[in-house]
């Protein structure tokens, strides 16, 4: 059966322990960790702890390759490719989620594919390169990644498929899957509306189904070739003030991910904590009000 995960980056800007929690009580299979400035989502100890209270497995690890976290593990972006494949080997994730190099950072983005390569070999995780888009500054479209923002352009054994990354790049998520073939390893589950040249500007990172990519027909090729890769839903939610809102619309993303990969799904059970009574809703809500005020 396909994993489904969801991401530690769906209840930004609430802590890695939020993460599990919520991913638990909507009912998903596992969790992706975004290493972030968050000391947890990088302590295999402390991600461990929460895998085994929450009983949620660690899917996979996203690197730490967003503009928000440059100084996390350094500047040198291969030295935080490899801490990122060394902390999913030591917490059991499959996979570890990596952007292409930015264009101004010239010798990684000279040495990406054989680095990449040998991250893999040394870990034993598969690096999966995520399909990225063009940039618009000022109205213009500027060349943001290096050697290109689609793995297909690039030699790489392992890429993940982000819905929303490919409405912005004006691309059929279907087609990407299908040209990607083998090398599919990782799906960001999540929508878009409209391309770069449509005037968008905004990575959306919708929930399924509320956008424009055919993501219930590629969930349904994926189903119908048995993929054995990780799916993981990465929506954004900090948009809602209402934390009602957001577990239902991550709820309506699992939902939404296991009617199209013919899976059951329910909410789960409130869960036992030791020498905390249960985490219920109710307390995932108190929690994240405290959090909200501060």
């Amino acid at each position: 059966m396909i994993p489904i995960g969801m991401s530690t980056s769906c209840v930004y800007p609430q802590g890695v322990e939020t993460g599990f929690r919520v991913a638990r009580l909507a009912g998903y299979d596992g969790i992706e960790v975004m290493v972030t400035r968050d000391p947890g989502t990088r302590s295999a100890d402390e991600l461990l702890r929460l895998r085994d209270t929450y009983s949620m497995p660690i899917l996979a690890i996203h690197a730490p390759v967003l503009l928000l976290t440059s100084n996390v593990w350094g500047r040198d972006p291969a030295v935080k490719l490899l801490r990122s494949a060394q902390l999913a080997a030591a917490v059991g994730a499959r996979n570890v989620v990596v952007h292409p190099p930015f264009r101004w950072q010239a010798g990684y983005a000279t040495d990406f594919e054989r680095i990449v390569r040998e991250t893999s070999a040394e870990t034993g995780v598969e690096v999966c390169v995520e399909n990225m888009f063009p940039w618009k500054v000022g109205g213009r479209q500027l060349k943001a990644y290096a050697p290109s923002p689609n793995p297909l352009d690039l030699d790489v054994d392992a890429m993940t498929l982000d819905f929303s990354h490919a409405a912005l790049s004006g691309r059929d998520s279907l087609e990407l899957a299908m040209a990607m073939g083998d090398r599919l390893r990782h799906v960001h589950l999540c929508d878009g509306r409209r391309s770069a040249s449509e005037g968008n500007m905004f990575d959306e990172h919708l929930a399924p189904g509320r956008g424009t990519q055919p993501v219930a027909e590629t969930l349904q090729y994926l189903a119908d070739n048995d993929w054995d890769g990780v799916v993981v839903a990465e929506v954004v939610t900090h948009k809602f003030r209402n934390t009602r809102k957001k577990m239902d619309l991550l709820i309506e993303a699992v939902a939404f991910a296991r009617e199209h990969l013919e899976q059951d799904h329910s909410v789960r059970e409130p869960l036992p904590v030791p020498g905390g009574g249960e985490f219920t809703r109710r307390r995932v809500r108190r929690a994240e009000r405290r959090a909200e005020r501060g």
